[in-house]
C-alpha cells in the first residue's frame, strides 16, 4: 500500500472514532461537571499513554520539539475538549456541527503555516464549499445560537486546528501515537492534580451512560482516536487527510440514530454525499 493510501485509511479510521466524541460529551455533561470531565478524561488518557510509552521503551522527545508536543497538550488534550465541554452547556450538539465544519479549514491553514504545505488554489475551493455544506445543513435544521456558545466553539477550532498541524509534524519524526502519548503524559501532572481537585464528593448521582460517555472520550477520543488520525495527517498530508473531518458531523449523525432514534433524513444523505465529493475534490488538489 502506498504511503498516501495508508494515510487516507488511517485518517478515515481515526476521523470515525472522532464521530462519537461530541454525543458521548453530550451525555457525559449530562452528570459531570464539564471541567472535570475534560480533566478527567485528559488525565485517565495521560495514564494510559504514560504505561504505553514505558512497556514499548520509547525514547524521550528532543528539547527543541517539547515546544511543539506543548502546542499539541494545549490545543488538543486540553483547549478542544474544555471548550466543547463548556460550548455544550450552551448549544446542542447538533449545533456544534456548525464549527465543527470549520475543523478542515482550520486544519488546512495551519498546515500550510506549521507544515509547510503548499495546496493548490482549487484545494481551498473544494474545502471551502464542504465547509459551507457543513455549516448550511446545520443551519437549515432551525438551530438556535448563543454567543458564548459559539465563541467557546469557534475558540475550540482554532486550538483544534493549530494542535492537529502540530501534531502531524512531531508525527513524521516520533509516529502517531508516540505523539499523542507524549503531550498527555506533558500535561499529565496538570491534568491529574487538576482532576483530584475538582472531583466531585460523590459520583451518586452519575448514571451509567455518563459512565460510558467517559470512558469513550477518555480512551477513543483521547487516545486511540489520535493514533490513527496523526498518521493519517503525516503520511497522507496535513490539508488533505485533514478534510476527512467534513464527513465527521453525519457519521455523528448516524451513530446518533442509531444509539439515539433520531431520524436521518434524505437530506442528510444528499448533503452527505456532496460533501463526499468535496472530500475527493479537496484530495485531487491537496
Amino acid at each position: 500500500m502506498d504511503r498516501g493510501a495508508d494515510g487516507w485509511i488511517s485518517g478515515f479510521v481515526g476521523m470515525l472514532i472522532f464521530s462519537g466524541s461530541l454525543p458521548a460529551t453530550r451525555v457525559a455533561v449530562a452528570d459531570f461537571d464539564p471541567v472535570f470531565l475534560t480533566l478527567a478524561r485528559a488525565a485517565l488518557a495521560g495514564l494510559a499513554a504514560l504505561l504505553l510509552l514505558v512497556a514499548f521503551r520509547q525514547r524521550r522527545p528532543k528539547r527543541q520539539d517539547l515546544p511543539g508536543l506543548a502546542v499539541v497538550a494545549a490545543g488538543v488534550v486540553i483547549a478542544f475538549p474544555l471548550l466543547t465541554a463548556l460550548a455544550l452547556r450552551h448549544v446542542t450538539a447538533a449545533h456544534a456541527v456548525v464549527f465543527i465544519g470549520l475543523l478542515p479549514l482550520a486544519t488546512a491553514a495551519f498546515g500550510v503555516l506549521r507544515g509547510g504545505e503548499r495546496p493548490r488554489p482549487a484545494f481551498w475551493i473544494f474545502s471551502g464549499l464542504g465547509s459551507l455544506l457543513v455549516a448550511g445543513f446545520a443551519l437549515s435544521r432551525g438551530l438556535d445560537g448563543d454567543l458564548l456558545g459559539d465563541g467557546l466553539m469557534l475558540a475550540a477550532i482554532v486550538g483544534c486546528g493549530l494542535g492537529y498541524a502540530e501534531g502531524a509534524a512531531l508525527s513524521r519524526v516520533y509516529g502517531g501515537w508516540q505523539v499523542i502519548c507524549w503531550a498527555l503524559v506533558l500535561s499529565l501532572p496538570v491534568t491529574l492534580a487538576a482532576a483530584l481537585g475538582t472531583m466531585p464528593a460523590s459520583f451518586d448521582g452519575v448514571g451509567v451512560p455518563a459512565w460510558i460517555g467517559l470512558a469513550y472520550v477518555s480512551l477513543f477520543s483521547m487516545l486511540i482516536g489520535f493514533v490513527f488520525w496523526y498518521r493519517g495527517l503525516a503520511r497522507g498530508g496535513i490539508a488533505a487527510v485533514g478534510q476527512l473531518q467534513l464527513l465527521q458531523p453525519f457519521f455523528g449523525l448516524a451513530l446518533a440514530a442509531l444509539l439515539l432514534g433520531e431520524a436521518v433524513g434524505p437530506a442528510t444523505i444528499l448533503v452527505a454525499a456532496s460533501v463526499v465529493l468535496c472530500v475527493a475534490g479537496a484530495r485531487r488538489f491537496a
